[in-house]
């Protein structure tokens, strides 16, 4: 069968022999018609020339270096375009993603499965409010989502040709792989796996934000429940509006004193004023992503493809 191993890198210069090493093995253990594809936004260190010298020696590891930066989703679709193996395993590079796993992977394959998802039991060196961010945007995304995307799994999976023809179908601009793979569907199975530390270097990923920001895409783009929130919220302060002016009323008609003063407008108007302020936030969220799409820009732009067939 033929292979393909798309790995997006960014100032991984230390990572790459020690990848290499343990890849290698793997891939020629399942088969020699392989191909290692280094997706490679611009990096200010040498990950670049390591790359280079390691294809010295092995041909069957390309290369794609990016014009400007896209970011690591770009990067991992532009890697899978460029792909041609039957199958096709997404992985960094890092080694948080054992190679050693990719053995479990294809025997899934084979016995007929076309996307393979390795899921998270231990996530070893990473902070709580990472692990805490992430276990509340699966369950909100699972729970308000049109699609369901299994929790604890990240890019790491491996996937058949035919999703991987189905999911450039898509042309969306966010490269969220976790929920495109879930729109695509097909039959999927999961492999439970220890999730290691970094093997050197510091992460390019900013947690907390980059996981917020990982859940925005998850919830806005696969989901308009937050719209249905926001106009939900804009019924219910109506009613409590509606409720609180009956009850001014039926104190003036009694002719009761009315208690609350300059405090209950301040708390009242920064309510409201809060509220307001969430649905503009959420509206501009689904326009913003509107704008992506429509723009129709390219996702990426391909500076220099090394190892790859001219009609690649």
């Amino acid at each position: 069968m033929q292979l393909s191993i798309v790995v997006p890198v960014y100032k991984e210069e230390k990572n790459i022999p020690e990848f290499l090493r343990r890849l290698r093995p793997v891939l020629t253990g399942i088969t020699d018609d392989y191909e290692i594809i280094f997706a490679l936004d611009p990096s200010p260190d040498h990950t670049e020339a390591v790359i280079l010298a390691e294809r010295e020696s092995d041909d069957r590891i390309k290369l794609l270096a990016f014009s400007r930066r896209f970011g690591q989703p770009m990067a991992t679709l532009a890697g899978m375009s460029y792909s041609r193996g039957e199958a096709v395993i997404v992985i960094d590079v890092d080694l948080q993603d054992p190679p050693e796993l990719i053995t479990e992977m294809v025997a899934k394959f084979r016995e007929g499965y076309e996307v393979v998802l390795p899921q998270r039991r231990q996530r070893t060196g990473e902070p709580w409010i990472k692990r805490a961010v992430a276990s509340v945007g699966y369950r909100v995304i699972n729970k308000i989502a049109n699609v369901q995307i299994p929790p604890n799994t990240g890019d790491f999976r491996l996937m058949s040709r035919r999703v991987v023809t189905e999911l450039l179908r898509l042309k969306e601009t966010h490269g969220f792989l976790r929920g495109m793979v879930a729109v695509v569907g097909f039959r999927q199975c999961l492999i439970p796996f220890d999730r290691p530390a970094r093997f050197a270097g510091e992460t390019n990923y900013n947690r907390f934000f980059g996981s917020l920001r990982i859940g925005f895409n998850g919830i806005f783009c696969f989901s308009t429940y937050a719209l249905q929130l926001s106009t939900m919220l804009g019924f219910f302060i109506a009613g409590f509006s509606f409720l609180l002016m009956t009850i001014y009323l039926f104190y003036k008609f009694m002719g009761w004193e009315i208690l609350w003063g300059n405090p209950t407008l301040v708390i009242l108007i920064s309510f409201l004023g809060g509220i307001q302020l969430i649905s503009v936030g959420i509206l501009g969220e689904y326009i913003g992503r509107i704008y992506e799409e429509v723009r129709g820009r390219p996702r990426y732009i391909v500076d220099r493809a090394v190892g790859f067939d001219p009609q690649t």
